[in-house]
């Protein structure tokens, strides 16, 4: 992992548009994730060349999970494993780090920034609809 102090956190992403979509699918047992960071969102003075989805179930890999820009936002889907708590963040050119304000909560992380998270409840789940 490239050392944290390489990377510039900027945590003035605005809080407004819908970032992430969760989704059971029953038949694969999976929840599919839908993360979407809309191009607004992206902190200011930051002209965002490309964006990467980073977190637990990429090993934090900076460039495993590029996303792809369409119609202003920035996506990518991933199938995630039921009854986990994902923490993740979005890495824009590489450098700026951006939180997901809809995430389902913040942990701090060992950088001095926060980490948002992604909660999956097993199947079933009251919050599993059926």
């Amino acid at each position: 992992m490239i050392a944290s102090y390489l990377f510039q956190e900027i945590r003035t992403c605005r809080k407004k548009a819908v970032m992430l979509k969760k989704t059971y699918i029953k038949s694969r047992k999976v929840w599919k994730v839908d993360f979407n960071l809309p191009k607004e969102e992206c902190p200011k003075g930051v002209k965002a060349k490309r964006v990467n989805l980073t977190g637990d179930f990429n090993n934090w890999k900076h460039s495993a999970t590029p996303m792809k820009l369409h119609d202003g936002m920035y996506t990518t889907s991933l199938e995630l494993d039921p009854g986990h708590e994902y923490q993740f963040r979005y890495l824009i050119n590489g450098k700026v780090w951006c939180n997901d304000w809809h995430a389902d909560a913040y942990v701090p992380n060992i950088f001095g920034g926060d980490n948002c998270v992604a909660s999956l409840p097993l199947a079933g789940s009251p919050e599993v609809k059926k």
